[in-house]
């Protein structure tokens, strides 16, 4: 009889001690990171989304990652999945800047802490921080090169441009675009750069969602309209805000006939493979570099700052207004690329391989 008591006690003291030992797993657990990207088409957003997994990953988090193939619904579910299994903070690159207000009131009622990155979001009290790069001086990068290389300050003849931005609805338009007109539009209004097709303001020249073919497109239609061609008429630059707008250019000017020897200036942006292969074939002239491992580093810094209730690394209170105020930012720095640094910038760094940049 004993000897059953004792068998009885042991089991129901195991049971006991299962239960707090899976309590204690349960109160211990890892907290949980929701990561909203928007697509994996552009090659920027799988490395972005890489290096915040791998860095919150070994600060010891659980990282839910999704990417939304750049539809707005998706990526809304996708938010709302990541509330439902207790997602601490929610770091997002809003495929659209103004669509995400209603999943984002449930994020501010659960007091989730949302932190935009590289995109601001729009009208919503939910976002609390804000991490990129000095945009408005990405757009000045890309015109200081052009005034520079064209040599504007001294130009005799006029100096014929095209102009190229994003979409409208991305907010980091509203600093690249303006930050190159900036440089570009004292030489506009002298005369000197001309831009035939008389395509200046923003909503005329944007590309919905950065879209390669949709750059291409409008870059066939101008060599159409405007008789644009090595043997026709002149074209020395097109203004291009980021990469993959730059790969459409480049593929309707080669299709033109452009060559290494005559192609036109072109602007990009993140440094995408393609288009470090494009500028070691002569195909665009620089891109600006956004190492994402510096901006995915200063994301992770300021998850772990909030997760402990300390305050996170911000050095912007004033730039970034989203509607509902102020959203304290970090801004990165960013620099360019040519063919003159980009062994040092890029393969040096560490950030490619020479491998990975063979044509």
């Amino acid at each position: 009889m004993k000897r059953k008591i004792g068998i009885v006690l042991m089991v129901f003291m195991t049971g006991i001690g299962a239960l707090f030992a899976g309590g204690t797993k349960e109160t211990s657990e890892a907290p949980r990171i929701g990561v909203s990207m928007p697509t994996k088409d552009l090659q920027r957003w799988t490395q972005d989304g890489d290096n915040i997994k791998m860095l919150l990953e070994k600060s010891g988090y659980k990282v839910d990652l999704q990417y939304a193939n750049n539809d707005i619904a998706v990526q809304a579910s996708q938010i709302e999945n990541m509330l439902t299994k207790n997602c601490k903070v929610i770091v997002i690159v809003a495929i659209d800047g103004s669509s995400l207000t209603e999943v984002l009131k449930t994020a501010k009622e659960n007091g989730v802490p949302v932190i935009a990155y590289d995109r601001l979001i729009m009208n919503s009290d939910a976002v609390r921080y804000y991490a990129t790069f000095d945009n408005y001086k990405v757009g000045q990068f890309q015109g200081a090169y052009l005034r520079d290389t064209l040599k504007l300050d001294t130009a005799k003849e006029p100096v014929y441009i095209e102009l190229f931005t994003g979409p409208t609805d991305d907010n980091n338009v509203n600093f690249f675009f303006p930050g190159a007109m900036d440089i570009l539009n004292p030489y506009i209004k002298k005369g000197v750069l001309v831009v035939r097709s008389g395509q200046t303001e923003k909503a005329q020249v944007a590309t919905p969602n950065w879209s390669t073919e949709e750059a291409q497109k409008r870059m066939e239609n101008l060599i159409s309209a405007y008789g644009y061609g090595p043997t026709g008429t002149k074209l020395h630059a097109v203004l291009s805000s980021n990469d993959s707008v730059a790969q459409g250019i480049t593929n309707a000017l080669v299709a033109a006939g452009y060559t290494k020897e005559n192609f036109p200036l072109l602007t990009g942006q993140d440094c995408d493979i393609t288009s470090v292969k494009n500028m070691l074939k002569g195909r665009q002239s620089m891109s600006v570099f956004k190492d994402t491992r510096t901006l995915a580093g200063k994301v992770s810094e300021m998850i772990d700052a909030l997760i402990k209730g300390s305050e996170p690394p911000i050095n912007d209170t004033k730039t970034y207004n989203n509607g509902t105020g102020v959203i304290p930012s970090f801004l990165c720095e960013p620099v360019f690329a040519t063919i003159d640094n980009y062994k040092k910038l890029l393969v040096e760094s560490g950030y490619y391989t020479e491998a990975q940049l063979k044509n």
